[in-house]
């Protein structure tokens, strides 16, 4: 097979061969449906050969494990997607799901090939079908290699993670130039829709590669975390690194002073799980909240944890998505669920309410809910409120709930509910000592975890540096959890 290679060196980019080749095993690859052709006669198509329709369909391997593979090639005839383009697809992913491997999709694609039609709109059709049926049984994952316009745009969305190169990739719904027509608006393909637009505004992008190189090194470091289908189980790699005596001593002197200042819980999640295995997704998406996979005892485990680096951690509607998005992948795919809570509550204001704070943070008492996986919960500082409550508590079917000492866990902070109890006396100054007293004594009496430890909401208070070996113990105690039957029902209804 002969293919236009160049074509896409002087753009910058690799070839969809060279980027099989790129992700996949040496020599592991091994091509399928090289022989079909489109079947349009209108519009000058019949006299065009467009060798494999546009896109390579195929399987191989990847860390010695397989998985289906398909490459659009922007090189014939833009990489528009015709019937037979759309078909081969739509097979492929058929094909991975009852053979129970991972789908990667390298999308480089003008869109719906026009002179095909209402064929073409068939063809991406198909491909949506089989996206959704594949959820939830084998991971999909997309790599956005170029421009992905109209409906070449949600077969990525449907899948589960999206990966997005600097300066190459380009998602949205209409370009340029139909902005500039109906809006009368200039604006860039990168401004619109770049990578760097969908790794820290929209949220589309998981996440954001420097190079091509760097987006398939990557892909590679993923599927070493995940299950490569629904019932995978996940391996333990019993090589893993972790300095107890070191990392003890760190997670004392993370949390500073100051309970209002922040701290990246990244420091945290480094103290908790084995050494440089955190892989984070949405890193820049949503930042006062933090998901990703990491080891423990070289077992995958999914982190979900408050950021008060960010945002004071707060729970706002691109938190909520990111939080419930992440929860229900690993639950789909058995992967346990560890949650580190600093969350003083969800974002108040006009501007969330009228975007749907109520909405969107329902997803999360939702997708926790719903979760039978292995569920830990850690709070490391606040849980106020019905954002406690969201983040994977006691109430929401956590398995277990450990807090630190120093832990507060109430409806609100102690200011604010003196606020409301004894507003009257605030605005007396002869009664400030009174006022602090009362202060302290709801500090003291109302906030601390040893009340909730008292009801049975959580399970142990426990000292910071025993948080990685309960951790280990409760992930290993629950390896075999098995929930009982859920009620009768076809199935419930997320609030999207």
């Amino acid at each position: 097979m002969e293919y236009n290679i160049e074509k896409q060196h002087e753009k910058g980019k690799l070839h969809a061969i060279e980027r099989i080749k790129a992700l996949c095993d040496e020599d592991s690859f091994m091509e399928i449906y090289s022989g079909v052709r489109h079947n349009c006669t209108s519009f000058g198509m019949e006299k065009k050969d467009l060798p494999y329709d546009g896109v390579i369909t195929g399987f191989g391997k990847i860390n010695g494990r397989k998985v289906a593979v398909y490459a659009q090639d922007f090189t014939v005839q833009g990489g528009s997607l015709g019937l037979m383009h759309g078909e081969k697809i739509a097979e492929l992913i058929d094909k991975a799901v009852e053979s129970r491997c991972p789908v990667i999709g390298i999308n480089d694609s003008g869109g719906a090939r026009i002179q095909e039609g209402v064929d073409a709109l068939c063809g991406y059709g198909d491909l949506f079908y089989q996206n959704v049926r594949a959820s939830g049984s084998v991971p999909q994952i997309s790599i956005i290699a170029g421009p992905c316009a109209g409906g070449a745009v949600y077969s990525p969305g449907i899948t589960d993670f999206i990966f997005a190169v600097d300066k190459i990739s380009q998602l949205f719904i209409t370009g340029p130039k139909v902005v500039k027509s109906v809006m009368f608006m200039d604006i860039s393909e990168e401004d619109l829709g770049g990578a760097s637009i969908h790794s820290h505004k929209s949220g589309v992008a998981h996440f954001r590669c420097e190079s091509e190189n760097d987006c398939y090194r990557k892909v590679r470091a993923l599927l070493d975390y995940i299950p490569h289908y629904y019932g995978d189980e996940l391996t333990q790699n019993v090589k893993y690194k972790f300095d107890t005596k070191k990392k003890a001593k760190q997670i004392t002197e993370i949390l500073p002073e100051n309970s209002r200042a922040g701290y990246d819980i990244r420091d945290v999640i480094s103290c908790v799980t084995d050494d440089d295995t955190f892989f984070e997704t949405s890193a820049e998406f949503a930042v006062n909240c933090v998901t990703g996979f990491a080891k423990v005892e070289g077992r995958s485990v999914g982190i979900i944890a408050n950021n008060p680096a960010g945002l004071g951690g707060v729970l706002d509607c691109d938190a909520s998505d990111k939080i419930a998005r992440f929860v229900r992948y690993c639950d789909a795919f058995n992967i346990p669920l560890l949650t580190l809570v600093d969350v003083p509550g969800f974002i108040p204001g006009p501007q969330e309410e009228q975007k749907g704070i109520i909405r969107h943070g329902a997803k999360v008492i939702y997708a926790y809910s719903e979760a039978s996986v292995p569920k830990i919960t850690v709070i490391i500082r606040k849980a106020y409120g019905g954002a406690y409550i969201a983040m994977c508590s006691k109430h929401l079917g956590a398995d277990f709930v450990y807090a630190w000492p120093a832990s507060e866990i109430a409806v609100m902070g102690a200011e604010g509910a003196i606020g409301i109890l004894y507003g009257k006396e605030l605005k007396d100054p002869a009664k400030a000592a009174e006022v602090a007293a009362k202060s302290e004594e709801y500090k003291n009496e109302i906030m601390t975890p040893k009340i909730a430890a008292k009801r049975g909401y959580v399970s142990e208070v426990i000292d910071p540096s025993q948080t990685r070996e309960r951790i280990a113990r409760s992930l290993e105690f629950l390896a075999e959890k098995h929930t009982m039957d859920a009620p009768l029902k076809k199935h419930g209804n997320i609030p999207l």
